[in-house]
């Protein structure tokens, strides 16, 4: 594998590859491949919501790929414990001594397929996993990664057998993506592509585990102009005002704005913050967090009406 990016060349080039790498196997969607990429580079976690059949587990399954990690897919049933994510204890009779087996939440990239079919206690499972980089067995703490990202991908539109996630798992994903169908002409290249097979089954890695550290430790060094800070916080606080809203924005969706904000301004190849950044990234990054008022026990009505409210009103910095 190559060396850790270092210049502002090398660090375009490594994400240029990476993009294009997983544009061979997911088609025709670049604006939500680069959001699997500020996802990743913010050091957080994805979920990715939409109906089935569109390539939410072809987009997890081509960014594990890529990325030369040690990846691992979960498939989400009603009957999954969560010793089976975490791991458990055995005795080892021969030997005389307990020995802990790991779990598949022991790898770098964790593609959690159907979350919201496991039950609530299954899921909390993760909590601890996703926000602490860390699980704790028998008393014992068991460090995750680095780097760890968890992929997740949900229906929202099926509730028969599901259990929604409360708003305290929402909080741990940095971002909420929404594939959609796609255009004629790409949903033809598809189909003409997997004459031959799957593939993402063929897909090489791009990066190493240590670029992948690199790239996130430079993603923390992106500039961010004071003026900049105070229109996200600006927003941030709209969301949790807003007539239409009964539960705003968290100081945890702040920090995930503000990494993925400079995430997103690495991928358009600026070491700063611009304002557009944050505009573009309020919704994927805040509308899961938000409870409205039209919140029932089927599920939470799409909150990104009042994030586009709140950013139609709030002064722009210049």
């Amino acid at each position: 594998m190559q060396l850790p990016p270092r210049s502002e060349q090398e660090i375009a080039a490594r994400l240029d590859s990476l993009r294009m790498n997983v544009g061979k196997a997911f088609l025709g969607k670049p604006d939500v491949v680069r959001l699997a990429l500020v996802a990743l580079l913010a050091d957080g976690h994805l979920l990715l919501e939409d109906v089935p059949g569109v390539g939410k587990t072809m987009l997890g399954k081509a960014l594990a790929r890529s990325l030369g990690c040690q990846f691992s897919r979960v498939q989400f049933t009603p009957d999954l414990l969560p010793g089976d994510l975490i791991g458990v204890t055995v005795y080892r009779e021969r030997e005389g001594r307990f020995e802990f087996q790991p779990g598949p939440l022991f790898a770098q990239v964790v593609l959690a397929d159907e979350i919201n079919r496991a039950t609530p206690r299954t899921q909390s499972a993760l909590l601890e996993a996703m926000q602490e980089r860390q699980v704790t067995v028998d008393g014992e703490t068991r460090r995750l990664g680095p780097p760890f990202l968890v992929i997740a991908t949900q229906n929202p539109h099926e509730f028969e057998g599901t259990f929604p996630l409360p708003e305290s798992q929402l909080d741990r994903f940095t971002l909420r993506v929404n594939i959609g169908y796609p255009d004629r002409e790409t949903e033809r290249a598809i189909l003409s592509q997997h004459r031959s097979g799957e593939p993402v089954e063929i897909l090489p890695a791009v990066l190493s585990p240590s670029e992948v550290l690199a790239l996130q430790e430079r993603t923390r060094s992106v500039q961010v102009d004071p003026a900049v800070a105070d229109y996200l916080l600006d927003l941030v606080e709209a969301t949790r005002s807003h007539p239409d809203v009964v539960l705003g924005a968290s100081t945890r969706a702040s920090l995930a704005l503000y990494r993925a904000a400079q995430a997103l301004a690495l991928t358009n190849g600026r070491d700063y913050l611009v304002p557009d950044d944050v505009k573009a990234l309020a919704v994927p990054v805040l509308a899961h967090r938000i409870v409205t008022r039209g919140w029932t026990q089927g599920g939470h009505p799409d909150a990104t009406p009042v994030i586009r409210d709140v950013l139609a009103k709030l002064k722009v910095p210049s």
